[in-house]
């Protein structure tokens, strides 16, 4: 997909790897819609990046919300191309010492936020796909925990196991409606999330425009081309 004049939605966009992804995409002559709670950090990630990056306040995991965010873009823009699912948090602990509340978190926000917002696009990009003989493209940022289970980590990895089955079995259902589905596992990345999730994390870890570069290659391929799944991880790690 050539991503000039094209319209993106990036959840979780106000910081970190969203912000990335945004920036990119404007750079290449994207439209994008950035999703996110925080009205004074959009705002900041509207200054940074320009007219081409409009601010929606959104949380992920309200159905009603969701919905009506979407409807909102496509009053603005009249079409969806690429949504990617960025938005995302972990709360790290033993499985006896975790609240109900932080799992909650986690599984409404990781997993149900996915859902909602790809239910939200789905029908309009299958109105494209029936026009145009492709619908679009749709990015899952899931975690190298959506691959390994680790200690002090089960809801966290628990809700990135589920991104990754929610995105293969839509990859697979999806396809023939000419709607790709893609999904992310990165490691340790330079964000604000390690602090907040209380991981040590990598000394030596990746940065966002290293994930954003590639994610915006994977969005870049040819129409008839899906790179499904794809894992990022520093080379060097401990530095």
């Amino acid at each position: 997909m050539n991503v000039k004049d094209r319209v993106a939605i990036v959840t979780g966009a106000s910081s970190g790897i969203g912000l990335a992804f945004a920036e990119h995409l404007v750079r290449k002559g994207a439209e994008v819609y950035g999703f996110a709670r925080g009205v004074e950090n959009l705002k900041d990630a509207s200054d940074r990046i320009g007219e081409a990056f409009h601010p929606v306040r959104c949380d992920v995991r309200d159905e009603d919300g969701v919905q009506s965010a979407v409807q909102d873009v496509l009053s603005d823009a009249g079409r969806i191309d690429v949504l990617i699912n960025n938005a995302g948090l972990g709360i790290y602990g033993r499985i006896d010492e975790l609240s109900v509340e932080d799992w909650d978190t986690q599984m409404e926000t990781n997993v149900r936020g996915v859902f909602l917002c790809t239910r939200a696009v789905v029908p309009q990009m299958r109105a494209q796909n029936a026009d145009a003989g492709f619908g679009g493209h749709i990015i899952n940022i899931a975690s190298i925990a959506g691959l390994l289970g680790n200690p002090s980590m089960s809801a966290y990895n628990a809700s990135k196991f589920g991104v990754r089955g929610l995105s293969e079995a839509l990859m697979k259902e999806l396809r023939e409606d000419g709607i790709k589905v893609s999904c992310i596992y990165p490691g340790s990345i330079r964000t604000n999330f390690r602090p907040a999730s209380r991981s040590g994390g990598a000394d030596n870890p990746m940065t966002p425009d290293d994930i954003a570069s590639t994610v915006l290659h994977v969005i870049e391929t040819d129409d008839n081309y899906l790179i499904s799944e794809v894992v990022m991880r520093p080379l060097r790690p401990k530095g």
